[in-house]
């Protein structure tokens, strides 16, 4: 079982995109138009600022550094030199918002996105009517040379969100947010995804930001409540970690043996004040691909 959540960093307005890095847990926090990082000791701080809202955040092989950039629908990429510049764009590849990312070992990255504009259909129908009908999207593959195609020709997604990868390169899991699932679709060897099949059913949780633990169970964040939850394949809920009065939104295992679990909670008017928290866990079963 996982032990009681406990706040690690404060002062944060919005982080999305946690990966664990060089012995720091990086993310976006995209209403403060910044790349932060913070340390198990809690110390927070800033590594790239730009000018919009970043979210999906990955490497290369290089040590590149691939941003997602939403309201540009681009990925840009911070060299190991410094350089910050473009390195995608999505637009023929995404509606509305580009938002999560997934990089593999050869540098390719999964780029999910929108769909439609999310904040008018909230305040238009409520969150039952977004669920009930919303529309389905693709999601984009970013070849290491900047080159975007469809990942998965021909598929539609609902709201496609948070990914990960298996240690073995093999499949792709994807958090489909208001199709309230995980779906899993076989990488082949040019990146491309097919085989779709829906890996566990969850509502009426919704899943945001994803992780694999080495058992293969996936913890998704749940922006509907205030909690993450260890899902099993095919649906069965092995464990919960309580967020306080705050719901969670992105997850991530790290630390030093891969078995910190890292929680980004947030307020729901988020966008006007840093009331946003990282708050971390003490999971039994270590991260995915950890010795």
């Amino acid at each position: 079982m996982a032990g009681a959540a406990q706040i690690l960093a404060e002062g944060i307005y919005f982080g999305e995109g946690p990966r664990w890095h060089e012995e720091r847990l990086w993310f976006s926090d995209f209403y403060a138009h910044r790349v932060a990082s913070v340390g198990l000791d809690g110390d927070l701080r800033t590594e790239l600022e730009l000018d919009g809202q970043p979210s999906g955040l990955g490497w290369m092989p290089d040590g590149s550094l691939l941003v997602v950039r939403m309201e540009l629908r681009q990925v840009w990429r911070r060299w190991p030199d410094g350089r910050f510049e473009i390195h995608a764009d999505l637009a023929d590849h995404s509606a509305h918002l580009c938002n999560d990312m997934v990089v593999d070992a050869a540098g390719r990255a999964y780029v999910g996105n929108f769909g439609f504009d999310l904040d008018a259909a909230m305040q238009e129908r409520g969150p039952a009517g977004v669920i009930a009908d919303h529309p389905v999207t693709m999601l984009a593959l970013v070849q290491p040379d900047g080159t975007v195609s469809d990942a998965a020709s021909g598929e539609r997604f609902g709201f496609p969100n948070g990914m990960v990868i298996t240690p073995d390169g093999g499949t792709l899991i994807l958090a489909e947010t208001f199709g309230q699932q995980l779906t899993a679709l076989d990488i082949g060897a040019d990146g491309s995804l097919t085989g779709r099949r829906v890996w566990a059913p969850l509502a009426p949780r919704l899943p945001d930001g994803i992780c694999l633990d080495a058992s293969g169970a996936v913890w998704i964040a749940n922006p509907a409540a205030p909690e993450c939850a260890l899902i099993a394949p095919g649906g069965e809920v092995l464990d919960t970690v309580a967020t306080g009065n705050l719901n969670c939104y992105a997850c991530m295992l790290g630390g030093p043996a891969g078995r910190h679990l890292f929680m980004l909670v947030a307020p729901p008017d988020a966008a006007k004040a840093a009331k946003g928290m990282v708050m971390v866990s003490e999971v039994s079963v270590r991260a995915a691909g950890r010795p």
